[in-house]
């Protein structure tokens, strides 16, 4: 038989997460800025090398 297991469920509210939440989407926003401009730079280098 297997093992019962217990879950304890705390009230989560918004402010305790809120700090999480706006540090990923800071981190988000700077990843899909570099990743953008580095996908440009690729692109223009390719045209230049090979246009």
């Amino acid at each position: 038989m297997a093992e019962q297991q217990s879950y304890e469920f705390v009230e989560v509210k918004a402010t305790d997460i809120l700090a999480e939440r706006q540090a990923a989407w800071g981190g988000f926003t700077t990843f899909i800025t570099w990743s953008t401009a580095a996908v440009a730079i690729a692109l223009i280098l390719l045209y230049l090398i090979w246009g």
